[in-house]
């Protein structure tokens, strides 16, 4: 089989996967888990809310952002392999893409993406997704931990991750790159 052919394989798959059932296809293997907990989804939320009035939208910030949750993202598609990922947010500069294609996916790698941990995806998410995102172009990374209430951001730099900063969830007026133009009320995110 060639890799083109274990490719559309994997994708069919994918596609297969029951309702409730998360999958992404990178490195050449199919990685599945749960849908997220309700307390991933709130961080979710408060992160969308927070982050797409000034950046997306321009209300009270600068704009020039498109926000998307969980997108179908297929990188490395001049590859006989791509990945199939799905983040749990994305975000492109506007001036990268210009417009929201009219697909299911996007084959432009986003700016900025977030992966909100969970116990049972914290080690992939930082390991293996973390690494991909490098490889495809990925200028930021955003960790959110719903348990500990962290944000954590790390930058790409001469070809590996570089921690800018962490806040913690009890703060009122964090400064999170690359969205430190408008300071980020974090306390709203979490559930107790």
């Amino acid at each position: 089989m060639t890799a083109a052919e274990k490719f559309l394989s994997l994708y069919d798959e994918l596609l297969a996967l029951p309702e409730g059932v998360r999958g992404e296809v990178i490195a050449g293997e199919l990685h599945t888990s749960p849908r997220p907990s309700v307390r991933h989804q709130a961080v979710s939320r408060g992160a969308t809310v927070d982050l797409g009035g000034p950046f997306d939208f321009g209300r009270g910030g600068p704009g020039g952002w498109f926000f998307l949750s969980e997108p179908e993202l297929r990188l490395g598609s001049d590859s006989s392999a791509p990945d199939v990922l799905s983040p749990d947010l994305a975000g492109w500069r506007r001036e990268r893409l210009p417009q929201l294609p009219p697909t299911n996916a996007i084959d432009l790698a986003p700016d900025w993406v977030c992966e909100i941990l969970s116990p049972s995806t914290m080690r992939y998410d930082r390991g293996l997704k973390a690494a991909r995102y490098l490889l495809h172009g990925v200028a930021w990374i955003c960790f959110i931990d719903p348990d500990a209430k962290l944000v954590e951001v790390m930058e790409a730099r001469d070809g590996r991750w570089t921690l800018v900063g962490v806040w913690l969830g009890d703060a009122r007026d964090a400064r999170v790159p690359p969205f430190d133009a408008v300071p980020i009320d974090l306390t709203g995110w979490w559930i107790d």
